[in-house]
């Protein structure tokens, strides 16, 4: 630990923590595009990918909880800012948001600023998550919005909304570690997971939508339907 002028130690410096959570069936460009633009808006030292092991509110996804991961690793490992948390997967059962989030924070402290990142969809289905208002007394909730959405969330979510919503979100990262509601204007890209997994199961090539260390690996283990890649010739 660092010592200031006197000799004493010095605290630890105070961290900008990202929480980005999904089923990444798989991982694609999206997510990592989306990600690496939050790193810069919000100033983050890092952001931490957190793979879901059972969703509460979708299907199961198609890949093991295994090849999730090992999806997340390959995809982020030439991005320093970007970290995969097995956490969830770890843990077993349903994945929930809020004791995701309470671990976290018993494990970093109070004084560390720990943001969840939810897409403007999500968002606008907060009521049905599990203690969903107990969510900022954690982290604050940073929701990415894109030209042209429209979801409209219900009445106890609005006045929710409402009463943390901050108009500068960089003070709110600079003032406090959690309770805040912080809205983002992103470029994102028009890319899912259920579109790559189409384009697998009809034989057709998802190359450029998600990191191509990805697309080997699930051609290698015949993820989502997907034949081994052919030795010569061709798009796959």
């Amino acid at each position: 630990m660092a010592e200031d002028a006197r000799g004493a130690a010095a605290p630890p410096p105070i961290r900008r923590i990202g929480l980005l959570g999904g089923t990444f069936d798989p991982v694609h460009n999206g997510h990592l595009r989306m990600a690496l633009e939050v790193v810069e808006l919000l100033g983050l030292d890092q952001l931490w990918l957190v793979p879901v092991n059972t969703p509460a509110l979708r299907p199961q996804p198609a890949a093991t909880p295994a090849q999730r991961l090992d999806m997340l690793h390959l995809a982020t490992n030439d991005a320093p800012a970007l970290q995969v948390d097995d956490r969830e997967l770890r843990r077993g059962g349903v994945s929930y948001s809020i004791d995701t989030l309470r671990e976290l924070r018993l494990a970093i402290g109070d004084q560390d600023r720990l943001c969840m990142i939810l897409g403007e969809d999500a968002f606008a289905g907060l009521e049905r998550w599990k203690e969903w208002q107990c969510l900022l007394d954690y982290a604050h909730i940073a929701v990415l919005t894109r030209p042209g959405d429209t979801v409209a969330p219900g009445a106890a979510l609005a006045g929710w909304t409402a009463e943390h919503l901050a108009l500068d979100p960089e003070e709110a990262l600079r003032s406090a570690s959690r309770g805040r509601l912080l809205r983002l204007s992103l470029t994102q890209l028009a890319i899912s997971s259920t579109q790559v997994r189409a384009l697998l199961a009809a034989g057709r090539t998802p190359r450029y939508l998600l990191p191509e260390p990805v697309l080997d690996y699930i051609h290698a283990h015949g993820i989502y339907g997907a034949a081994p890649r052919a030795t010569t010739g061709g798009l796959q």
